[in-house]
């Protein structure tokens, strides 16, 4: 086991950090990243889903599945907080906080409306973390701080730059429309999104893999300096949620102006080089175009765009668009909640309506 210690200040937080075995069995805890990731984030894609309108008939035989998730959860972490990644020394990553942050979260909305145990549990654990995430994952300053990528079992911090914290503004989706509590508090939550959105991580076409001011940066790197297309779309999500809409619209012009590029052929990433005047963005030599992540990225900026928040169970459509759309009057058909399709129109003043919604269903905006 070992304490956080905050660098420069000799105090300890006093929060056992996660142990490296289960304390159950005694056996080491061992996933890969990608493992990792898919069992924190099912729990959140099954509570949204049915936020979107997943019939009870196909949502409620998944339950447990979730239920076994937030089992490993609570195995990972053990009598401590954080959750560690996998490698030959354990490490604790901040964008696997958020990860685990929200499926705790919506992993309890879930159990609530199936009326199984255990919620209560999981938001007080969610309030743990929150407070002492945001102690040991923040590194002060006088400009604000930044936040911590990175805490080692011994308690040293890495702070570089990097594309992965813009999961930190991502709440995910709860109840009546509105976001789960962010795990940063409000101060940290617009210098993040300042950072994010700054000419440090934003190239002009997307943001960069690692700020261009980082050591080690290189704009060819895929992740130390490369724009992956992916990164972009949950960093203009995650500002979205966050009220920054006029950095939501500059991401983007920048993914559009990528579209035009590559003949709305997206590629995961592109080279992670400053836009300038009349510049074009440089191709990677080993991106996939067009590549299933980029593309799904580009539905969650148009959702994220519109402000579309649907709560099927509580039969509300919350629809609150950016304030300025950069694409002009925009609408959206075909889109699915409740079993049934709905048109979705924003002018480019960001008022908005919905047509064709379901039946009893409410608008909310």
């Amino acid at each position: 086991m070992a304490r956080a210690q905050h660098r420069g200040s000799g105090r300890q937080s006093g929060l056992v950090l996660a142990p490296r075995t289960d304390p159950a069995s005694g056996m080491r805890l061992r996933a890969t990243a990608h493992e990792l990731e898919a069992t924190l984030l099912f729990p959140v894609l099954l509570a949204e889903a049915r936020r979107w309108g997943l019939a009870d008939r196909d949502a409620a035989p998944l339950v447990p599945a979730a239920e076994r998730c937030l089992d490993w959860l609570r195995r990972a972490v053990g009598d401590g907080l954080y959750v560690p990644d996998p490698g030959p020394r354990v490490l604790f990553r901040a964008a696997t906080q958020a990860h685990a942050h929200r499926a705790a979260l919506l992993g309890a909305d879930l159990l609530d409306a199936y009326g199984r145990p255990g919620a209560e549990s999981w938001r007080q654990w969610a309030r743990q973390l929150r407070s002492s995430f945001r102690l040991d994952f923040w590194a002060a300053g006088r400009d604000g701080g930044r936040p911590v990528t990175c805490l080692t079992e011994d308690g040293r911090r890495s702070v570089s730059l990097n594309s992965t914290t813009a999961h930190l503004l991502d709440p995910g989706l709860s109840a009546a429309g509105e976001f789960a509590p962010g795990l940063l508090d409000e101060a940290q939550t617009v210098r993040l999104a300042q950072l994010i959105s700054g000419p440090v991580m934003n190239s002009g076409w997307g943001i960069r893999s690692l700020g261009a001011t980082e050591r080690g940066f290189s704009p060819l790197g895929r992740r130390t300096g490369a724009v992956h297309l992916h990164d972009t779309a949950v960093a203009a999500a995650g500002l979205a949620a966050v009220g920054r809409d006029a950095d939501v619209a500059a991401l983007i012009e920048g993914t559009l102006r990528v579209a035009d590029a590559f003949g709305h052929r997206l590629p995961d990433i592109v080279g992670g080089y400053q836009r300038v005047r009349r510049s074009a963005p440089v191709p990677h030599p080993a991106a996939c175009r067009p590549a299933a992540t980029a593309a799904a990225g580009a539905l969650h900026i148009l959702t994220a765009l519109i402000g579309v928040r649907p709560d099927a169970p509580a039969g509300t459509v919350t629809l609150r668009p950016l304030r300025s759309t950069p694409l002009g009057d925009l609408t959206l058909t075909g889109l699915v909640f409740a079993g049934g399709a709905f048109t979705a129109r924003v002018n480019a003043q960001g008022l908005a309506m919905v047509e064709e919604v379901e039946p009893g269903m409410r608008l909310r905006t």
